[in-house]
């Protein structure tokens, strides 16, 4: 059976928008004007991290409370979090965004390593993500990957040379089901190269062509699979340490972008 069930959805219609959920939902106004671009961010470690070290503006309640905006970055730049995990999740608050004119993003969170070389803490800019999951085929035709912005991947790379970070560049396999990652996909995947496994860059390097908006993806690794064994490290000191630079860095390559 094809995916989608109906064949060439991505082509038709919608029967309702995003504007029409915005117009519909939101009804106080934001705290701000809407910055240039926005961070995702998915690991409350990270988030309570740069909410206690960065100065933001922010609210704590109604359709606003997932998205801060950074004073450092004189309010230009803010961090989406808290919203939770996974394609779905994130592409909501992504549409949301881009109704409301936000052009440009940013994706930083942890992935497992699929390859021996990669290791915990270790930083992966993805620039393609094999579509595993869902959401990025009810937009986009049928095909093996999606790709990150060019533009946005290239000033990823020049912010980690410029701080001299250690890096890898490559791909990620997307899937939205993280317990039926299997052994024989795992073994197929290491022998491809591919460097990583997560729940939303294929859907939101789908998303982020489709709209005509830029998307890049930062990975820090917090487990690794390349032995076929799960070996979680999400609470460790290291993976706390590549998450903080994630942030780091995505905020110079986007501050580099909005000057």
């Amino acid at each position: 059976m094809p995916y989608p069930n109906f064949p060439k959805k991505h082509r038709e219609k919608a029967l309702f928008t995003p504007e029409a959920a915005v117009a519909h939902f939101v009804k106080e106004p934001p705290p701000l004007p809407f910055p240039d671009a926005v961070i995702f961010c998915y690991q409350s470690s990270l988030l309570a991290h740069i909410l206690e070290r960065h100065e933001s503006t922010g609210v704590e309640r109604g359709t606003y409370r997932h998205l801060h905006w950074l004073q450092e970055a004189d309010n230009r730049i803010a961090v989406a979090g808290g919203f939770g995990v996974g394609a779905p999740a994130v592409v909501l608050v992504l549409e949301a965004l881009i109704v409301q004119g936000v052009r440009r993003f940013l994706s930083i969170g942890t992935a497992g390593s699929l390859q021996r070389h990669v290791n915990i803490g270790d930083i992966v800019v993805c620039d393609r993500a094999i579509r595993d999951e869902g959401t990025s085929h009810h937009y986009l035709p049928p095909d093996t990957y999606a790709h990150a912005s060019p533009a946005m991947t290239g000033r990823l790379k020049d912010a980690l040379t410029s701080t001299g970070t250690p890096y890898s560049v490559g791909t990620s396999w997307t899937i939205d089901a993280p317990y039926r990652e299997t052994v024989a996909e795992v073994q197929h995947y290491q022998a491809e190269g591919v460097l990583t496994v997560e729940m939303e860059a294929a859907a939101l390097f789908a998303v982020a062509a489709y709209r005509g908006v830029e998307m890049g993806s930062l990975l820090t690794i917090s487990d690794s699979l390349a032995d076929l064994t799960w070996d979680p490290q999400f609470r460790s000191d290291t993976t706390q340490v590549g998450l903080e630079t994630l942030y780091r860095v995505a905020l110079q390559a986007l501050e580099a972008d909005t000057a």
